[in-house]
């Protein structure tokens, strides 16, 4: 049974894929205004930066060691969503992490389709190391879609045979742009922001004349193999519930160590809303302690 706490943030995210389902520069505002609306966690700074050429921010908190590194890349299904629509989520992260966050502005599809995201972020990841970053003190997450991204951002590195980061955390990840999952049918009912027919109209926005099958697009047909660590977050009142378990299994398949942890009830990247749900905060306490633990 739901508790208060989680219907309150159900209602929430109703109303919000609601907003959502208009003109996408209205979109994109209002999910900006969102996260303009979260808690930063308590003496965060935030830098404007270019990584690689990508605008991007530096998120700080009181708490971040200077050469421990996320780079996250936010969610939006590829067409809307920056780093200040994550800001909130992003600031904990920072804190609980004991890192400082590179969120990438990275550029959004209609304008710019598959593969631009992803040259993004194998761009800034190479800042990074340009920078004089470790990779054994660099971790790379992302939700829904930067989830999607963050693997393929891995698969990328590693057939250019760039060094790969110490870990990885998708959240609520995005990898079948074609919606295949059963949990597409079976969640359908409990997940109040992602459903099928708005999954595959942002899909061919992003795909364009790609290939939903091209493994840099939908990760879950990638070869894993040679890619690090990896905490997945995803609640069981998810549509995408399959996507993480299908994907979590190919990884295991390919011999990388995985940890899949399904919350009971929770839904779409439900650390958004860290202000007001006790869950978000356990997620995102819990990502903290595996970044650092895999970073030291």
């Amino acid at each position: 049974m739901a508790s208060a706490e989680l219907q309150r943030v159900i209602e929430q995210a109703k109303e919000m894929a609601a907003r959502f389902s208009g003109p996408l520069a209205e979109t994109r505002v209002a999910f900006d205004q969102l996260g303009m609306q979260q808690q930063l966690a308590p003496g965060t700074k935030i830098e404007a930066v270019l990584a690689g050429g990508v605008k991007a921010d530096w998120f700080t908190a009181p708490e971040s060691e200077n050469d421990r590194v996320i780079l996250y890349l936010h969610g939006g299904g590829y067409i809307f969503g920056s780093p200040t629509s994550h800001r909130g989520m992003i600031s904990r992260l920072a804190k609980a992490a004991r890192a400082r966050v590179l969120a990438l502005d990275y550029r959004l599809a209609p304008e710019h389709p598959f593969p631009a995201a992803i040259e993004d972020s194998t761009a800034a990841y190479r800042w990074l190391l340009a920078q004089g970053y470790r990779p054994g003190r660099i971790a790379i997450s992302g939700d829904s879609a930067g989830g999607g991204l963050t693997f393929a951002t891995l698969v990328a590195l590693r057939d250019a045979k760039v060094p790969l980061p110490a870990a990885a955390v998708p959240i609520s990840p995005w990898v079948d742009l074609e919606g295949t999952g059963e949990s597409m049918k079976t969640r359908a009912a409990v997940d109040p922001m992602v459903q099928k027919d708005a999954t595959l109209g942002i899909a061919s926005q992003y795909l364009g004349a790609t290939n939903p099958r091209n493994p840099l697009a939908a990760p879950l047909y990638a070869d894993l193999k040679g890619l690090p660590t990896l905490l997945i977050h995803v609640g069981d009142y998810e549509t995408l519930l399959s996507d993480a378990t299908r994907i979590a299994e190919n990884a295991k398949q390919a011999g990388v160590k995985v940890d899949l942890k399904i919350y009971p009830e929770m839904i779409h990247v439900w650390h958004m809303f860290a202000d007001s749900l006790a869950e978000a905060r356990q997620a995102i306490e819990e990502i903290g302690a595996f970044v650092r633990s895999h970073t030291a």
